[in-house]
């Protein structure tokens, strides 16, 4: 009994570890410096922004396309790594690729911290609050009504994810690609997002992840993690 308790208590101690973020949002690059603040309301840009929304709404009377977005709306690796391994052909959960979930589990907490200045600098409102209609996903609106909109940290999620994952996949790169950029539509068709929110986490995302490839500790985890995938399809 007493070691199953301290195998248990070890398992958990490696499950925190695995969400703690190699860096903070001071170490990784400053949103605020190198994108612009959200459109204004009145400018052309903030129109477009209402155009998409508009259409965003449109989309939902497209069953797949309706599907496809509520399956993003879930913030976890573990359906980032059902939605990418279905892409790719291969099983990317915890049992099946531990190191590449290990390595998209800590890669992705940490690029996640590339929202967090902008986010609370800006604290722009969100389109379901401004317009006060219902998302696909009423689970999130209480807790994000008040979370700022700029920029989209599903999209920076979705985005990193499917960088790393080109990397560790390139023969799978426009598919991987095609479907990070759908998980970032899937924002805006939710009525969580503006365009302007998910394109800038587009480019923050991409900040995020050229920074973490510089820290050795993760170059060792993407190491292990192309090991695996080698492995696991048969690539020497």
């Amino acid at each position: 009994m007493r070691r199953l308790v301290i195998v248990a208590m070890m398992m958990a101690a490696m499950t925190a570890a695995a969400q703690v973020p190699l860096l903070d949002s001071t170490q990784m690059p400053n949103a605020v410096h190198f994108l612009p603040p959200p459109p204004a309301e009145g400018s052309a840009a903030f129109m477009l922004d209402e155009a998409q929304y508009r259409w965003g709404v449109e989309q939902r009377g497209d069953s797949a396309r309706l599907a496809m977005a509520l399956g993003d709306a879930v913030w976890s690796v573990d359906n980032i790594c059902r939605i990418f391994g279905e892409v790719m052909g291969v099983d990317l959960s915890k049992e099946a690729a531990p190191a590449i979930h290990r390595m998209l589990t800590i890669g992705l907490v940490t690029t996640d911290q590339a929202g967090k200045l902008p986010k609370n600098r800006y604290m722009r409102i969100r389109p379901f609050v401004r317009y006060n209609e219902p998302t696909i996903y009423p689970q999130d609106e209480a807790w994000l009504r008040n979370n700022g909109s700029y920029p989209s940290g599903h999209t920076i999620l979705g985005w990193s994810a499917a960088l790393l994952l080109t990397e560790l996949a390139p023969e799978h790169a426009d598919a991987i690609m095609a479907r990070g950029y759908e998980y970032g539509q899937s924002r805006v068709i939710a009525g969580y997002h503006w365009q302007s929110d998910v394109d800038a986490a587009r480019l923050a995302a991409s900040a995020a992840v050229a920074c973490i490839h510089a820290d050795k500790r993760f170059q060792k985890l993407m190491k292990k993690a192309k090991k695996e995938y080698r492995k696991l399809t048969n690539r020497h």
